[in-house]
């Protein structure tokens, strides 16, 4: 079988082929999962017809998975979108499984992520609850990272990267608690800034809101929609690409679009890289196999602190690439072979690299403090993500297509609870454009940084939030019902992963066969 001009067995062919419906499959749930964070507040407050309201949502959501703004804001200096979010998914994953992706643990853990994630988001959408689809994949991940860690003999605490889930889960905790303050806030400041009475009423029957007020919650809706699919859309790229990379790395283990001029200044800054960890390896020597072996383990999630051994092994890997990149103009002229075998070169010296400049020493000083330095490895190591870290066009396209026809289906179960069943009372245009606003600008803060929050906690809490400073009183038995399913998602997730990858592994090894 070929796909993408590489020659694959049957049982690998299937595979990516299963592989990549199910991730589309994944980011088609979030979107008809996710609807109700977008369309609640105009279909309850009769801004738009349902009808209407989600296929604008669809399409919007469609243009932020794209990165259509974020080219726009690129010219004013502002940048949304890209591939932080997808790749930051990415580094939670065991390095080794990374790094093996085409194998058949490389298998399991990528059915397990997405089986698990896709079967909660499904169940909690058909019990109507707004859970965070977010949360459902970073619990998969860690599941899938528990039971490697177990099943190799180490303690399952080594299977998560620590560092990289108290940031992401940090941005998912605060989420929901900025959006309840922030929408509940921004309600009070209107209230005693502009004194319009029918902006704190609620609707009359089907009587849709005056002019002024119709244009900013369809405003607040398309900027929810935006940066929804800008962030979750993220999510099933960096899975694909991790697919695509696995199974067929001679077509996508290098960004086969990189520009030349950075190419060659990569070449240039690798050489930088030698300088500067040479004299920190205080003479120690070491192979091309135990550099592998030794950044492997230094990268890891708990990994040991940077030793002599380790300033070696990154010096003769960044001459190691640079030798190889020197030569490159255009990475399709790079033998085929080969390709695979150059990104896990980068992959770990780019890891290795980010670990040393956020490490401390002996002292508690930072490993690298001369500024000159401290520039020479940043710059590197942003050229280094440009070559191994990106996505194709067509990816974002199947991503976005994914995402913004799941906007369109099965959106009603959701958005009733979220415009009915969290206030006592109806819900009112004020509330519905200050719990939208909050909303789009987390989220849109969160895609700037890089991580991968919750539309679903933000826009739920937001709506929360501006019953509470409104005093029209909350359903406690929704909340409740909200708030179990959002502590469960954890743990469930994570006992699903870590279930399915034990499973996936049987199956790839003594069904199928793949090593």
């Amino acid at each position: 079988m070929e796909l993408f001009g590489e020659s694959l067995t049957f049982a690998a062919g299937f595979f990516l082929l299963l592989a990549l419906a199910l991730a589309l499959a994944f980011e088609f749930v979030n979107g008809f999962h996710d609807t109700a964070n977008a369309v609640a507040t105009v279909i309850y407050t009769n801004t738009l017809k349902p009808v209407v309201a989600v296929v604008w949502a669809g399409c919007w959501n469609l243009i932020g998975a794209l990165g259509f703004v974020g080219w726009l804001l690129g010219f004013f200096g502002v940048i949304v979108g890209g591939s932080a979010v997808a790749y930051g998914i990415v580094a939670l994953l065991p390095v080794e499984l990374v790094l093996h992706s085409g194998s058949g643990a490389g298998f399991a853990m990528i059915f397990a992520l997405l089986v698990s994630a896709i079967l909660w988001n499904v169940g909690t959408w058909y019990l109507g609850l707004p859970a965070s689809s977010s949360h459902t994949l970073i619990g998969s991940i860690m599941g899938v990272g528990v039971a490697n860690a177990m099943m190799a003999g180490h303690s399952w605490t080594a299977g998560i990267n620590w560092d990289q889930a108290y940031k992401i889960m940090m941005a998912l905790l605060c989420s929901p608690i900025v959006g309840f303050l922030g929408a509940g806030l921004l309600l009070l400041i209107l209230k005693a800034l502009v004194h319009r009475e029918d902006l704190y009423k609620a609707p009359e029957g089907k009587t849709p809101p005056p002019l002024w007020i119709r244009c900013i919650l369809v405003l607040t809706c398309t900027l929810v929609s935006v940066f929804h699919g800008s962030n979750d859309a993220q999510k099933g790229m960096g899975l694909i690409m991790l697919i695509l990379i696995g199974i067929v790395p001679g077509a996508f283990a290098l960004n086969m679009g990189a520009d030349p001029k950075v190419v060659q200044s990569a070449a240039i800054e690798m050489r930088q890289v030698v300088t500067v960890f040479t004299p920190l390896a205080n003479g120690a020597t070491i192979t091309k196999d135990d550099a592998i072996a030794e950044l492997s383990a230094f990268v890891k999630p708990n990994g040991p602190k940077a030793t002599e051994k380790t300033f070696a092994a990154i010096a003769l890997e960044a001459q190691s690439v640079a030798d190889a990149l020197a030569p490159i103009t255009d990475f399709a002229t790079f033998p085929h072979d080969q390709r695979n075998g150059l990104r896990t070169d980068i992959y770990l010296l780019d890891e290795g690299i980010g670990k040393v400049l956020k490490g401390k020493g002996k002292d508690g000083n930072a490993l690298i403090a001369d500024k000159d330095s401290l520039s020479a490895l940043k710059k590197a190591k942003g050229d280094l993500d440009s070559i191994t870290k990106y996505i194709p066009l067509w990816v974002k396209v199947m991503v976005a297509l994914a995402l913004g026809c799941g906007t369109m289906v099965g959106w009603k179960r959701i958005v009733v609870t979220v415009g009915e069943k969290i206030g006592k009372s109806h819900l009112t245009y004020a509330q519905g454009a200050s719990a939208e606003f909050m909303a789009a600008s987390t989220i849109g803060l969160a895609d700037f940084m890089g991580l991968p929050v919750s539309t679903t906690h933000v826009l739920s809490s937001g709506i929360a939030g501006t019953m509470a400073a409104n005093r029209s009183g909350l359903q406690k038995d929704t909340l409740i019902s909200i708030l179990l399913a959002w502590v469960l998602t954890l743990p469930v997730c994570i006992f699903l992963g870590a279930t399915l990858f034990a499973a996936g592994l049987f199956v790839t090894f003594h069904v199928f066969g793949i090593q």
